[in-house]
């Protein structure tokens, strides 16, 4: 069953660029991961939201230990105004089903 994981985190208003430019240098790596179905970032001001759907816990957990994600948080550790957010989320499925999910 897929996991879907919303990480979230602020960086220092000085570290914005360095933190947004770690961040899309990630991507690529985690996009080739296994499991991963999808990882993307958003932005508003300083915080940066990723969204993420991994095939199933197993997948998420791999991508904890990743080399993609040791390497970004050593990159904007510094950075961030507070520790990061993350939450695995369960669907609540509701409405038109083509619309009122995530997919890959």
């Amino acid at each position: 069953m897929p996991v879907v994981v919303v990480a979230s985190f602020t960086a220092k208003p000085e570290s914005a660029e360095v933190v947004n430019a770690a961040c899309t240098k990630a991507i690529e790596a985690v996009h080739g991961e296994p499991g991963c179905e999808l990882y993307s970032l958003h932005r508003t001001g300083d915080t940066f939201v990723f969204i993420e759907q991994w095939a199933d816990a197993d997948a998420l957990k791999a991508h904890g230990t990743a080399p993609a994600i040791g390497v970004l948080f050593a990159e904007i550790g510094e950075h961030l105004a507070g520790s990061p957010d993350i939450k695995m989320l369960d669907p609540v499925p509701a409405g038109d089903p083509a619309k009122g999910r995530l997919r890959a």
